[in-house]
């Protein structure tokens, strides 16, 4: 009898890696050909990130059986995500910047914009003027330079430019040694003539010099209006963006050691990712919990969710955007380490409370104080090699029986619960008079409380209810507190996937290849506008379309992507004249040049605004004022499948169920059934008290709580 011929299983072919180097967790997402996943996880690895990441990497192929080496070398993109370059520009450890700007104006930027002094400070401190205060500016006083010059706000020249003035600055910052120099002229938005003459004279005396000296004017990155904005943000390019340019290179460099033959993309700003070589790489400056977003949206969109509140806790904050009626929205004018910056940027909000958050007493009237610092990758007093004193919420966790001291991050790091028992009765407990499981709940039931009235306001806040959205809970504490921080606000659903600790690398991983530039704009056409008038508002904004196209389809070169290859999406802002908010609407044409176009984008205006707002709000008897041009420019990438699973029993498998632990809520102990969440099956259902236990989170199910696990892998909690 001939032996019969099996056919040996092809290796698997990883296709895709998204990365999120948060400051606690560095998460790895591997995409396969097929679309199936894995989600890797380690410690972050601040000194150099490329450790962390590669640490990560191996443990998430450790679960498909491969090494580093054989799944990189079918490894077509990556992308990354993390939070070193904001870091840095809130530790203010950026390069040695000189600033050119118009004769008259060199205190502006120290100055900057009022609303500087108090960003980031709670109602309380806001409202006293002595708690105000200015950090130091990016570039000092003393390396900043004027040149004499002068263009209206109109763009027209009032004071032709005096050319030896701006050599005089040249040479100035030049002979002081500095790293990059950054040129923002008044009004250069309107009219960029004036700046890139003076870009010109900075290059000649660099060369001169012999020196190599990066220059970068605000006309060439952000033609964009508000001068502080503007100017702060093409400041974070010589700052903050060529030493990230660099900590990119090492990361791409020691996966090409590894067999990578690609360059990493970074996720930027507005959603989209770009190469670690763009041009605007300050676009990137926060990237970490956009990939979160950007995930939800793409998983309600393969799902059918058009409504979505994103809610995502690390170990040092708990980020929250809304997603509605499948649209992110866009703000153009964020605030960041307390700066103004001309970003697009996708709206979230921020609260400095995650599992890694200090907790503090406060010394005149006891009360609890959560964060803003965080013990960051170093959990808490619980890890006896982290040197960290002060009791964190990882120490309350510990201390309720929420996390596994032996499953940290799979067994890697070993924890322990008597240590946090002690520093909580010390430093929280017995100053309260309370014992150490109360004080250790009463932190958790305050954050949950905190972060239960942020998301109602912010929903509310938006003119809509919970009852229409659908909560998506991750991050690699989310699905501890999804319970405490939903309940009562009556979602239509809670979801939390089971790879919500590897969340934002999903997103990542889903993320669209885009560039996008932006261009300010003042057009203004009154209600009863003719049809010539309204063909040469069309061809204005088309003018821009057509600079902005040329921006994008250079950046695209530069990876190797040819113009066929690009799909391009124009967009702009419009308001109703005289109003002081307006909308982003994506163009519903691809080209506007006659009365016919104008009416068109006019109509998806109107459209999006009673959307938005309502259709009785809708006020076209004042007009219309196009604030911006926008364009984006996209190649396809593959990206992640969704799984779908048929569904099985109800009750979960026998090899799911580890046994029982101590849980301690609502003053009283319980026995909480244990899970390993790798092992339960679709259709699965669990009552709580319930810890669904995976080597990267814990989800917890109290009493009162159910959880289904469906056949996307998507746990779906519900009070009962």
């Amino acid at each position: 009898m001939k032996p019969v011929n099996v056919q040996a299983p092809l290796p698997r072919s990883v296709q895709v890696l998204g990365i999120d180097a948060g400051g606690t967790m560095t998460d790895t997402f591997f995409v396969d050909a097929d679309g199936d996943f894995v989600v890797g996880k380690a410690q972050s690895t601040p000194e150099n990130e490329a450790l962390g990441l590669i640490a990560s990497s191996k443990d998430g192929l450790g679960a498909w059986g491969l090494s580093l080496d054989e799944a990189l070398q079918h490894l077509q993109t990556g992308v990354y995500s993390g939070t070193a370059m904001l870091n840095r520009v809130v530790q203010r450890k950026g390069l040695r910047c000189g600033l050119i700007v118009n004769r008259g104006m060199e205190d502006f930027h120290r100055m900057g914009r009022a609303i500087q002094c108090y960003l980031g400070y709670a109602y309380e401190d806001r409202i006293h003027l002595n708690t105000h205060r200015f950090d130091p500016p990016l570039v000092p006083r003393s390396l900043t330079r004027g040149v004499i010059e002068r263009i209206d706000m109109f763009g027209s020249v009032v004071i032709p430019l005096r050319e030896e003035s701006a050599r005089e600055a040249a040479r100035a910052l030049i002979a002081a040694d500095v790293e990059g120099i950054v040129i923002s002229l008044l009004h250069s938005y309107k009219n960029p003539d004036h700046e890139r003459r003076v870009r010109d004279i900075v290059l000649e005396e660099i060369a001169k010099s012999g020196k190599a000296i990066p220059v970068f004017a605000s006309a060439d990155y952000y033609p964009v209006r508000k001068e502080t904005h503007r100017t702060n943000t093409t400041i974070l390019e010589g700052y903050a963006a060529e030493p990230s340019r660099q900590t990119l290179k090492k990361i791409s460099d020691a996966f090409k050691e590894h067999g990578t033959k690609f360059d990493f993309r970074v996720m930027a700003t507005h959603g989209g990712t770009i190469s670690w070589k763009a041009k605007e790489l300050a676009r990137t400056i926060v990237s970490g919990p956009i990939g979160g977003v950007i995930g939800a949206k793409y998983l309600g969109e393969v799902l059918g969710y058009h409504n979505i509140a994103c809610s995502d806790i690390g170990g040092t904050s708990f980020d929250v955007a809304l997603i509605t009626q499948g649209e992110l929205t866009i703000k153009n004018d964020p605030d960041m380490a307390r700066l103004v910056l001309s970003l697009p940027l996708v709206a979230m909000d921020s609260v400095g409370a995650g599992a890694g958050s200090f907790i503090r007493l406060d010394p005149y009237t006891k009360a609890i104080k959560l964060g803003p610092d965080s013990a960051g990758y170093r959990v808490g007093v619980c890890w006896k090699e982290s040197g960290i004193e002060t009791v964190t919420v990882s120490d309350c966790h510990m201390v309720l029986g929420y996390l596994n001291p032996d499953n940290f991050l799979g067994g890697a790091i070993k924890l322990d619960r008597q240590r946090s028992v002690e520093a909580i009765k010390t430093q929280i407990a017995d100053p309260l008079g309370l014992s150490v499981e109360d004080a250790a709940a009463g932190v958790i039931e305050l954050l949950d409380s905190d972060l239960r009235d942020y998301l109602r306001s912010m929903i509310s806040g938006k003119g809509y209810s919970p009852a229409s959205f659908v909560c998506f809970s991750y991050g690699g504490a989310g699905p501890v507190h999804t319970y405490g921080y939903t309940e009562g606000l009556g979602f239509e659903d809670v979801i939390v996937p089971a790879w919500a600790a590897g969340f934002s690398a999903f997103g990542c991983a889903a993320a669209d290849f885009e560039y996008r530039y932006d261009k300010s704009l003042d057009i203004n056409l009154a209600p009863d506008a003719s049809a010539a008038q309204g063909e040469a508002a069309a061809r204005t904004l088309q003018g821009a379309w057509e600079e902005l196209t040329r921006n994008v389809l250079e950046e695209f070169a530069l990876n190797g992507y040819d113009a066929a290859q690009v799909t391009l999406q124009p967009g702009y802002r419009m308001q109703y004249r005289g109003q002081l908010n307006d909308l982003e609407i994506e163009s519903p044409i691809p080209a506007a040049r006659t009365a016919e176009d104008w009416n068109a984008l006019v109509d998806a205006f109107n459209a999006t605004y009673g959307r938005v707002y309502a259709a009785s709000a809708r006020s076209p008897e004042l007009g219309y004022s196009v604030t911006g041009a926008i364009m984006r420019g996209t190649v396809p990438i593959p990206k992640p499948k969704i799984p779908k699973e048929a569904l099985e029993s109800e009750t979960p498998p026998q090899d799911a169920v580890l046994g029982q632990r101590k849980f301690y809520r609502k003053k009283r102990w319980v026995d909480a059934q244990l899970y390993r969440m790798e092992a339960l099956r679709p259709g699965n259902r669990i009552k709580g008290p319930a810890i669904i236990e995976s080597d990267a989170t814990t989800f917890v199910v109290p009493d009162g709580f159910e959880t289904f696990l469906d056949g996307h892998r998507l746990f779906h909690l519900k009070e009962v």
